[in-house]
This record gives structure tokens, sequence and C-alpha cells, in this order.
């Protein structure tokens, strides 16, 4: 018989969203406001320590609006990880800001501590308690790790380095809810942080995202800017530029119900990647992804290293031949100190870590659903195209 598809990572739909979903057609709670919106914020807020959620229409507009909320303002700049989607980077310069992009570390593939607190001490003044770039002129006003593959950002010298110089840690933690940074849930680490709850994350509204924070003015000026800045909505009075950011009160039933099922989502991962980790770890130029000893990982996209040398193929070639035998794989992204899109305003330097990692990187099938069979299938036809 023919062999079916495997998709890379996909939705898991196990438990109360058809009742929930259902519920909010019946009553016709179905737009911006309703019941679920303020349940699913306060789930996931309790989930990860904070004392407020705000729920967004995606992770992007989550970033972008906690960017606003604390007062980075235009031509600041913001440390972020190079090695990530482009969302962080594109949210920066919504607000008018610039992003200023940091390697990774080459063991766990994070933002690198070493190379913020490098730039931060060596790459810039500290007057009159403002931090300058030396080479643009500009504010340095926040950090924004982005916690990758599921995987947290070694966090300890970053906020130490923040608290010195006065910066804002902005956690992009939106595909890593669930990870541990030294018994700590990710987003609850820095000053704020953003989820993404896009359909391929751990957690799914379809689409969606959330703030989180201690902090209950950022929290209550969050939802005045997502809801169009709202200061009579009787007579529509309007004094500052808000936006249509809210979530769904149907996309929000579905995310209550996910999160009734994410540590058993979490646990499903996990044997996924150990499966994968021990299958790989003596095949020589293949690197799976590791662990930290102070991190529990979601690994949420499961990945590894393909070394062409030792390998026989390198990670793009390899991606062709799985995906001739229906098994999808993806690349890591371009860092984004090499996209156009960030680069035509400033000049371009090498970071090599990150681009090392995006030449070998490959993610493999891992949705919470994936079969002890279909994953079998994916590790066998890797162990047999070792040239």
């Amino acid at each position: 018989m023919p062999q079916s598809f495997i998709p890379l990572c996909i939705p898991e739909i196990r438990g109360n969203e058809w009742k929930y979903i259902k519920e909010c057609l019946d009553t016709n709670w179905v737009s911006s406001v309703g019941a679920y919106v303020n349940r699913f914020e306060s789930m996931v807020a309790d989930y990860v320590g904070a004392n407020h959620g705000v729920a967004t229409v995606n992770g992007t507009s989550a970033l972008h609006t906690a960017l606003l909320v604390t007062g980075v303002e235009p031509d600041d700049e913001v440390l972020v990880s190079t090695l990530t989607f482009i969302a962080p980077a594109n949210a920066i310069r919504y607000a008018g800001a610039w992003p200023i992009f940091i390697d990774s570390e080459p063991e766990y593939w994070q933002m690198s501590p070493r190379e913020v607190v490098d730039f931060l001490e060596q790459g810039c003044d500290f007057k009159d308690g403002e931090v300058r770039n030396k080479h643009t002129g500009r504010r340095v006003k926040a950090i924004m790790p982005v916690h990758i593959l599921g995987h947290p950002v070694d966090m300890e010298p970053i906020l130490a380095v923040a608290r010195k110089y006065n910066l804002l840690v902005i956690e992009d933690a939106t595909e890593s809810l669930g990870a541990k940074y030294k018994g700590h849930r990710v987003g609850h680490l820095g000053d704020i942080a953003c989820f993404s709850f896009n359909g391929n994350k751990i957690l799914t509204t379809g689409g969606g995202g959330m703030i989180v924070t201690d902090n209950e003015a950022w929290a209550s000026k969050a939802k005045y800017l997502t809801t169009q800045a709202k200061d009579n909505p009787v007579e529509y009075i309007h004094h500052e530029i808000g936006y249509n950011y809210r979530l769904t009160n149907l996309q929000a039933a579905m995310g209550c119900a996910q999160m009734e099922n994410l540590e058993e989502y979490i646990a499903a991962k996990r044997r996924i990647a150990a499966t994968y980790s021990e299958a790989f770890a003596e095949v020589p130029g293949l690197t799976p992804m590791v662990e930290a000893t102070w991190a529990s990982s979601i690994f949420w996209m499961y990945t590894l290293l393909v070394d062409e040398s030792q390998y026989g193929q390198d990670s793009r070639q390899l991606l062709r031949r799985l995906q001739e035998a229906k098994i999808q794989t993806r690349p890591l992204w371009e860092p984004l100190h090499c996209s156009l899109a960030h680069t035509q305003d400033q000049p371009r330097e090498s970071l090599a870590v990150a681009e090392k990692l995006n030449q070998q990187a490959l993610s493999l099938p891992c949705s919470v659903g994936l079969s002890v069979t279909d994953q079998q299938r994916v590790i066998e036809f890797i162990l047999k195209e070792k040239q």
C-alpha cells in the first residue's frame, strides 16, 4: 500500500474543544468579548505564575503591544535573538525601534548571554541612567530573548546585565509555553512575556497570542491598546491610536480546552524527543537536540544538525529525500541579520553560530499525536540515508 504523508507538526484536538466552541455558537458569544476570553487569560497567567494575562489575535501583536506598553519608543534599540522566526524583529520595527541581532550559543542554540553582555559592556556607553550604542548613538531600551524550539534561554546573565543597565527584559516565549528555567516557567522570568497559539504550537487557538506580566499598569494599557483604545466605548471617543488585536471568544474557548491537556501534550513531546535522540545518538554526522541541566524543554520542534562531511548529505538534500518519502521536515529560519527585510538600513555582519545552525538544522515530524509507527518510519529512513 502507498505510504501516508507524515506532517511536520499539526494540532492535537482531543478534549473539550467541540463542547466549548459549541457553547459560544449556541449563546452567540463569538466575537472579542466573552467569558472564555477572560478564562483563557487567567488560565495562561496562572500557569506561568503571572498576575495578569491579556489575550491577543496572534503572537506578533502580543510582541508589538508589549513593546509599546513598556515604553520602547521610536529610534530606541532592542537586543533580540538573530536565530528565530522574523516576528520579533518585525514587532520592534512596528514600534519604530531598531533590532540589534545577537548570535546564538552553540550548545542549546539560544540567544548567547555572553554576546549580550559583550555588546552592552564593550559596544555601549552608560550615562545618566541610559545605555547608548557607541556606533549608532541610539538609546538601548530592552532585551528580547527568544526561547526557541521549546528550550529556554540562559536567563540569569541576561537578567543581571539588564538590571545593571536599567534595561527591560521582554521574553518572546511564543514557542515555549511550559518550558522551565531553573524550576521557573518561561514567561515569568523577565518583566513581560508573550506567547503564540498558532496552529503548530504546543497549544493552539488556530491563531492567537497572550501577554503576561505582573505589572498591572502595563496589563491595563495592553488591554486598552488592543481594543482600539476606547476611552468612551458608547460615544466612540479615542485619545490614542489603538489596535484591533483582541482574541475572539471562539478562539479562547478552544484555548481553554487545549490548556486542560497541556501537560499531557508536553509529556508526549518529551517522549518523541527522547526516542529521536536515542535513535540518532551514535550516528556520525547527526547531532540531536540537547537539554541543559538547568532547563526543562518542551521540545516544541524537534531539530537535529546534519554535518554533510560525516553524514554524506547536507540538511537540504536530506529534506528533499524525506519529502520524496512523504515525510515533511523544514530547516530553521534565515538568521535575521541576513534578512533583506532588516538589513537594508544597517550594515550586515557575520554571526557565525546562527549561520552554521541555519545551514545544518532540520526539524523532524513531532506532532503531539505522532504515532510510534510513523516516528519509526522517519527514524529508519534517516538511518538508511546515511552514506
